[in-house]
């Protein structure tokens, strides 16, 4: 139901919806704005869970221990390597919160790492510009120079849906070593790369004890009412001082429930991944057909584009989107980075959606028409 209380016109609705996290279902939009699969859990998984509601809400759901053991039958990795978190967001607050005591992270990113950090903790490291490429020797050097324990690289990233290569990360990796800066790799949108299972650095984690990857659940598998994010690394200190950070049931019924049956539905999965990557792939083509914009291949389900010099800013354009025809996207006005009001991050959804925020993109672009 539209919670009519908190609106009457469009306008007010576009300034009530912008100041949300979440619960966008209840509002009736189109939102190309937060970045999940819409094509998984497919619906046997979802009758499953229907199925065992009367347990899952009755009964106190697993402790971390066997939580790990979920994820690691998933990820074919050892439990003691692995902590599950209540969403990637509860590791980030453990690692940027508590744990860090000068992290770095390459900008523009996702901005919860350096919010969940005490104030004067975080170093923000420009990305190259107008690329958006991480030169990683620039990164490690600047990292040893300001004495950071931790340095966070999001690949791809968000906003930018840029991949960092993997040779890279390994090189960083062993760059920060000697200075004992821990390397937290957020894998988040991976799923979404071409060649992917090859670009993870999952398999190799043993070989970096500096190395950590961050994993949200939410995007790939397009759960995020349920909450699951995992940390894996073979650091056994890291892992023992995350674990600590969680509580003792930080994971409900319904995500433990999930990660159980998970496994049955691994071709379901790669089969969804592929679906987002032809949509996206599409949409690409047709963004990079409006003149005037620049937009970068992605990497993930979701384009980084920068508007036309004519063009409205991005949170002109984004405004009126919403208001016009109910759409909403991601302007970067709150990004550090330069011209950063001149950029929009754009889901990838359906190719009809998608057609359909391009013709009203290009008709809400430009004051004049």
């Amino acid at each position: 139901m539209m919670m009519t209380n908190k609106y009457t016109t469009q306008e007010e609705k576009y300034e009530y919806i912008s100041k949300q996290h979440g619960g966008y279902y209840r509002h009736h939009f189109t939102d190309h704005a937060y970045l999940y699969n819409l094509y998984f859990p497919p619906k046997p998984l979802f009758s499953h869970l229907k199925a065992n509601i009367n347990n899952l809400v009755l009964n106190y759901p697993m402790a971390q221990n066997a939580l790990a053991e979920l994820v690691g039958k998933i990820i074919n990795q050892p439990p003691e390597r692995i902590v599950v978190g209540n969403g990637g967001a509860e590791i980030i607050k453990i690692l940027s919160g508590s744990l860090a005591k000068k992290l770095i992270i390459p900008v523009p990113s996702f901005n919860e790492y350096a919010n969940a950090a005490p104030e004067g903790r975080v170093v923000e490291f420009p990305l190259d510009f107008p690329s958006f490429q991480l030169d990683v020797d620039k990164f490690a050097d600047e990292a040893i120079k300001v004495g950071a324990d931790m340095a966070v690289v999001v690949t791809p990233n968000n906003p930018t849906s840029l991949l960092v290569p993997k040779a890279d990360l390994i090189r960083l990796s062993e760059k920060l070593k000697p200075s004992k800066c821990m390397l937290i790799i957020d894998e988040s949108f991976l799923d979404f790369a071409d060649d992917n299972e090859q670009i993870s650095l999952e398999k190799e984690i043993t070989k970096y004890p500096n190395m950590a990857i961050l994993k949200s659940m939410s995007k790939a598998y397009g759960i995020c009412g349920l909450r699951i994010g995992y940390l894996l690394t073979n650091n056994a200190n890291l892992a023992a001082s995350v674990r600590n950070g969680v509580h003792i049931w930080n994971i409900n019924g319904f995500a433990e429930e999930f990660l159980r049956i998970l496994p049955k539905y691994r071709q379901e999965f790669k089969n969804s991944c592929e679906v987002v990557k032809a949509d996206r792939d599409v949409f690409y083509k047709k963004l990079c057909t409006i003149e005037g914009m620049k937009v970068f291949k992605p990497d993930a389900n979701y384009i980084y584009c920068r508007l036309p010099v004519e063009a409205l800013s991005g949170p002109e354009v984004t405004k009126r989107l919403f208001i016009k025809y109910n759409i909403y996207i991601k302007h970067n006005a709150g990004k550090t980075q330069p011209d950063a009001d001149r950029y929009i991050r754009i889901a990838s959804r359906t190719n009809e959606e998608n057609a359909i925020l391009i013709d009203a993109l290009k008709d809400v672009m430009y004051l004049i028409k």
